[in-house]
């Protein structure tokens, strides 16, 4: 299923979910000119918590707290900076205008380092020394929060959505509730079979999401507008 866009306004334009959006798309651009290789360098690698790295780009991190920032502005394809961008101009700018601008910001980053802090809890607890030492980079843990929010803030939008060849209208907590049941799925999956996973964060994705939906209510300063039904 793959979003296009909901029926909620905003009061005002959502300046920092364009500002985020247009920082990504700045670092990806360097990374396309950097190379992998540099661009690892600011990905964030679970191992460097607790430790032993295996590898010379692992071994040789930056300090935690660094990597952990850096790696949210980092992504490995064009398919992983589209699809994270689309998901974060479709419903952050409703979570921005419920946080207001410097909140949401403050608040979005904070996402992002609850999943990075989910998935490192479960790679150090249920993966291997490897399997620790592989970077994580990517705006999708942040981008969960963004999910967890909108739900709880949101549950009866509507999200019009391309379905195989349909596109319908599905309603936001059956869109956000299906997807937080599979990435919870996948999440429980990787930890048996972390192979299958292809590199995927899913234990993010579930920590993002959960800490969305339980700290949206403490942090708006307002309820966002009520859906669109023309």
């Amino acid at each position: 299923m793959l979003p296009l866009r909901d029926n909620v306004p905003t009061r005002s334009f959502p300046v920092v979910t364009v500002g985020l959006i247009a920082a990504n798309f700045a670092v990806f651009l360097w990374e396309l000119r950097a190379g992998a290789a540099r661009a690892d360098h600011y990905a964030y690698y679970p191992c460097s918590v607790s430790g032993p790295c295996l590898g010379p780009l692992a071994t040789h991190h930056l300090p935690v707290w660094q990597e952990a920032f850096s790696s949210m502005f980092l992504h490995a394809s064009w398919l992983h900076i589209l699809g994270n961008m689309l998901f974060l101009w479709i419903f952050g700018n409703n979570v921005e205008d419920a946080l207001g601008r410097l909140r949401f910001l403050l608040w979005y980053l904070a996402a992002g380092l609850a999943a990075t802090a989910a998935q490192t809890f479960v790679t150090l607890h249920y993966a291997s020394v490897q399997d620790a030492s592989v970077p994580n980079l990517g705006a999708s843990g942040a981008i969960a929060g963004v999910l967890g929010a909108y739900m709880l803030l949101l549950p009866d939008a509507s999200v019009l959505t391309l379905v195989g060849f349909f596109v319908v209208p599905v309603p936001a907590f059956l869109f956000l509730g299906f997807w937080f049941l599979l990435e919870l799925w996948e999440a429980g999956f990787s930890v048996t079979h972390p192979a299958a996973g292809g590199g995927v964060a899913f234990s993010a994705h579930v920590g993002g999401f959960l800490f969305g939906a339980v700290t949206v209510s403490l942090v708006a300063r307002r309820p966002p507008l009520r859906p669109s039904r023309r």
